[in-house]
Formats: structure tokens, sequence, C-alpha cells
């Protein structure tokens, strides 16, 4: 086990990409233990080979077909509209698009540069501090974490053989509660900062008004809630889910707003490749890695050691995620997910807790590493954007950082919030 540690330890600190550092990590152990290298092999081939798993290159597709088929537009559109009259107005958008868009891509990463893009200039414009742009357009991605279909969620629900639907539902309402947290932190600290003050001048929204901005936008609004049915009912499985998804977008783009042509077809087919590439190759090497930690019994000492501090569900809940929240803070997202899901999944169950409430919480606290430094994905792209220094945007990300850790402790004490809308579609278990 110390050769396994070691080497990941040492790669790591080395700046090596993480999908060879756990690849090479695994590698090592099978090496140093004497076990076959044909099992490392196997190892690498069957991590790959799961029917449920063909949603997350679906929904990759997916989503960036929408960003170029004029759905992404429509939703800015009524994002704009919502927030109009509201402190900090500019910035409180970027909230309300975070909720919209977790229906559509489903990757916090790509939907925090998606709207550092769109609404960066602006917000310097408008006298924001580059900081304060990153701080709220990358942690309010972070919704998307939640709001189905995450795919942080659908990796959680295949590694852990949790009901991908029961999670999708699980995730409305953490998103939803998670959007008031950071709105009303971003009217605070608006205020605070003095940017971007309300425009009485602008007319009150209407409801005429919000009707005929629903009416263009809301073929991506209804996408979320016809995955969930279709789900519920059987008429697709997690997996066709994402192909429908695809065609969704397809046919929205192309027949209804009008906007999707071959060009950027093929350049939302050469983005999800590139995605796709990246995402399969830590998958598949994380397979050797996972198993090694299997073979030396890291999921039964870890479980020994946080059941010997507590055995409260809440404590031991919470005691969890802050252990996950520092490993997210060096460890990319996805491989968190694949190699401490089969760690703290049986430790939840065998204290009475609902692996859906978890899986929410887990999502949300993993991906939330790739907004925190020091080697957060999404805090690099957003800050390399607008060339901001990634000190001032962890000085300006701390108000949200705490809003988001106060609604994750709220969700770990109050699970009928999580549960509600799962238990109320697919029967209480």
């Amino acid at each position: 086990m110390s050769l396994l540690l070691i080497c990941f330890v040492l790669f790591l600190a080395l700046g090596m990409p993480i999908a060879f550092v756990i690849g090479i990590a695994g590698l090592a152990y099978f090496i140093s233990a004497g076990e076959p290298l044909t099992i490392a092999v196997q190892r690498i081939v069957a991590q790959s080979q799961s029917f449920t798993f063909l949603a997350v290159p679906f929904f990759i597709f997916a989503g960036n077909l929408m960003n170029v088929s004029g759905i992404t537009e429509r939703l800015l559109g009524l994002a704009r509209l919502l927030t109009r009259r509201m402190y900090g107005g500019t910035a409180q958008i970027s909230v309300v698009m975070s909720t919209l868009m977790g229906g559509v891509s489903g990757s916090a990463t790509a939907d925090a540069a998606m709207e550092t893009r769109i609404l960066g200039p602006e917000m310097l414009r408008l006298g924001y501090k580059k900081g304060y742009i990153c701080a709220v357009n990358c942690i309010a991605a972070l919704i998307t974490a939640t709001i189905p279909p995450s795919l942080g969620l659908i990796i959680f629900g295949f590694i852990g053989e949790v009901s991908i639907g029961r999670l999708f539902a699980a995730g409305i309402v953490p998103g939803v509660l998670m959007t008031v947290f950071l709105m009303l932190t971003t009217s605070l600290t608006s205020r605070y900062y003095r940017y971007d003050p309300p425009r009485r001048e602008l007319p009150r929204l209407t409801l005429k008004e919000l009707g005929e901005n629903l009416k263009d936008s809301i073929w991506a609004l209804l996408f979320p809630i016809i995955l969930i049915v279709g789900i519920r009912f059987g008429v697709f499985t997690p997996s066709e889910s994402g192909a429908f998804a695809v065609v969704y977008s397809i046919l929205v783009g192309k027949f209804v707003y009008k906007e999707l042509t071959w060009k950027n077809f093929i350049e939302a087919l050469v983005t999800s490749f590139k995605d796709n590439g990246a995402i399969m190759l830590i998958i598949a090497l994380s397979g050797p890695f996972s198993y090694a930690i299997t073979l030396v019994k890291l999921p039964v000492l870890l479980s020994s050691l946080i059941f010997g501090i507590t055995d409260n569900p809440q404590l031991l809940t919470l005691i969890m995620l802050g252990f996950l929240f520092i490993t997210g803070m060096f460890v990319d997202s996805n491989v968190n997910f694949l190699l401490l899901t089969p760690i703290f999944l049986p430790m939840v169950t065998k204290v009475g807790m609902d692996p859906v409430h978890f899986g929410v919480l887990m999502a949300t606290i993993v991906t939330l590493g790739v907004m925190t430094p020091p080697v957060g994905s999404a805090l690099y792209t957003v800050c390399g954007i607008i060339d901001c220094p990634p000190e001032e945007y962890a000085k300006y990300s701390l108000p949200f950082l705490g809003a988001v850790l106060l609604e994750l402790a709220i969700l770990v004490f109050l699970p009928q919030a999580v549960l509600w809308i799962p238990n109320m579609i697919f029967g209480a278990q």
C-alpha cells in the first residue's frame, strides 16, 4: 500500500496529468506485489465496459450541441429578464443562468467558462473586480452538479449502483436551494462593494413579458423534466436518455430555433470527442488503481478510522464531506467519484443513510473541488479567460464558498429536502 500512495502523491505533486498519475500508481502496485499484469490490463478494459456509463458521452455531446443551437442564448435572455432590477443584476444573471443551464450542460467547468466568456466583459465595463467576476461565475456553476443531468450524479450512480433516475430527481431541490443561497450572497456582496445597483428606470417584469420569453425558452426548460419523467415511466433507461438528449438537441436546434448548421454541428462533435477522450482515459486507467485499493483493504482501514471517531450518522457524513472537500482541492473530481464512492458508500448505508441523499451531497462537494485552489480546473479556466490572478479569485470566493458549505450542512440534517421529489416520483425505498 505504501508504494501505491507514494507514487500517487509524488506524481501528483510533479504535475503529471491525473490519468497517468492513477494509471502508473496502480501499475506500480501490481509490479511490487507480484500480481499478474494481465489483471491490470483486464481492469483497464473492464472499467469502460458499462452500458449505463454510455450516458456520459451522450450528455456531453448534447450539452455542446445545445450551446451551438440557440438554446443557451434563449436561457441567457430569460436570466437577464428575471434579474434586471436586482442589486448586482449582471452577477445575478450568472447564478440564474447556471440554474437554467444545469439541465443543459451537466458540466460545471463548461458552464463556468461559458458564462465568464459571455458575462465577463460586461461585468468589467460595469466596474466589477476581476476576482469577483471569476468567483461568482465559477462557483455559481456548481449548481449544475445537482440539477439534472449532472455528470457527477451519473458517475456516482454508475460506480455505486444507485438509481440514476432517483439521483436526478433528488438534485432538483438542492439545486434550487443553492440558487437561493448564492443569489442572496451575490446581493449582499454587491451591496458591500457597490457593484451594479438596480436600474430603477427599467420597467417591472410583467406576466405578459415573462410569458413571451418563456415561450421562446420553453424547449430548454422542459428538457430535465422530460428526462426524469421518461426514466420514471420506463420510456428510456438512463443510458438511452443520453441518446434522447442528443436527438432532442438536434431537433430543437435545427427545426425550432433553426440555428444548428453543419459547421457548428461538427464543432460540437469535435469538442465532445476531446471532452470524452479526457474523461474516458481517467476512467479506464482508474481500473487498476481501484482494484489495488480493494486488495490493500484501504476502504476497511478508512472505515475503521472514521467509525472510531463517532457513530452518529450526521457527524459521520460531515466528516466524510470534509474529507471529500480536502481531496477535491488536489484530485480531479471524476477520479474522486471513481475512487472514493466504493469506500464511502458502504459506510453511509451501514449507518442507515439513503445512498441517494449521500450521492447528491457528494456530487456537490466533490465538484466544488474544481473551483478551489491549488489545482481546480474550473478556477484556472475562468481566471485565464479574463487574466485574473488566482489569489484575487480566492479572496472574493470566500463568501460564496461559505454559502455553499452552509447549504450542504443544512441538507445533511434535512434528508427529506433531498429525498422528497424522488420518493414522490419513484416511491419511498
